[in-house]
C-alpha cells in the first residue's frame, strides 16, 4: 500500500508518531508543502484547534489533510496545562521549559494522575470535517525518566507502568493517545481511502 498523508504540523516529534503509526505511507508534514503554513489556535478545546489547522491546511491545499491537537491535563491542576500544553511556560518555551514549569506547579501535589488527549481531525475538500479521539491515562513523575520522545513523555508513566521517556517511537505507536486516535481514523475506511488516495 501506498500513499501520501499530509499533516498539518511542523512538529517533528508529533511527525515521528505518525510515522511509527502510518507505516505503509508517506507522511508528509505541511511545513513541506508550505513552508508559511501557520494557524492561530484560538479555540477553547483540543477538537476545536485541530479543526482549524485541518480545515486551513486542507483548503490550501485542495487535498485531504489530518491535523492533531493535544495535550496533557493534570488532575491536581483542574486539568491544566490542557490545550496550552505546547506554550505551558510561554509562547516560546522548549520542553524543557514547560517540564520544569509542571514540576513546580506539582510540587508537593498527593494526587498526580493525569491523562493525556489527543484530537484528530480530517479535512476532506467538499466533506465535513471529521474528528477521532484517544486518551491516555497515567501518572506525572516527579522527575523526569528517560530521553525518549518529546513534550512532556519522560515525566508520564501509564497506568500500565510505562515511561514514555523510555520508549521508543515504534513502542509509543503501538499504545499512545495519538494512536489510540488514528488506529479509530484507520478503523473508518472508507474516509482513510479518502486520505491516503493522493
Amino acid at each position: 500500500m501506498t500513499g501520501k498523508i499530509v499533516i498539518a504540523t511542523g512538529n517533528s516529534g508529533k511527525i515521528n508518531d505518525f510515522k511509527a503509526v502510518f507505516k505503509d505511507y508517506e507522511v508528509v508534514g505541511i511545513k513541506r508543502l508550505l513552508p508559511d503554513f501557520e494557524v492561530e489556535e484560538t479555540a477553547g478545546t483540543f477538537s476545536g484547534n485541530a479543526v482549524l489547522k485541518s480545515e486551513a491546511a486542507s483548503k490550501a491545499l485542495g487535498l485531504p489533510v489530518i491535523s492533531d491537537d493535544s495535550g496533557l491535563s493534570a488532575d491536581a491542576l483542574d486539568g491544566a496545562p490542557g490545550i496550552y500544553s505546547a506554550r505551558y511556560a510561554g509562547e516560546n518555551a522548549t520542553d524543557a521549559d514547560n517540564n520544569a514549569k509542571l514540576l513546580k506547579e506539582m510540587s508537593g501535589a498527593a494526587d498526580r494522575k493525569a491523562h493525556f488527549t489527543c484530537v484528530i481531525a480530517l479535512s476532506i475538500p467538499g466533506e465535513a470535517t471529521r474528528t477521532y479521539t484517544g486518551i491516555l491515562d497515567g501518572v506525572i513523575l516527579e522527575a523526569p525518566h528517560g530521553a525518549e520522545g518529546f513534550g512532556y513523555d519522560p515525566l508520564f508513566k501509564t497506568d500500565d507502568g510505562i515511561h514514555l521517556g523510555m520508549i521508543n517511537s515504534e513502542e509509543k505507536g503501538e499504545i499512545s493517545h495519538r494512536s489510540k486516535a488514528l488506529k479509530k481514523l484507520m478503523n473508518d475506511e472508507e474516509v482513510f481511502e479518502k486520505l491516503t488516495s493522493n
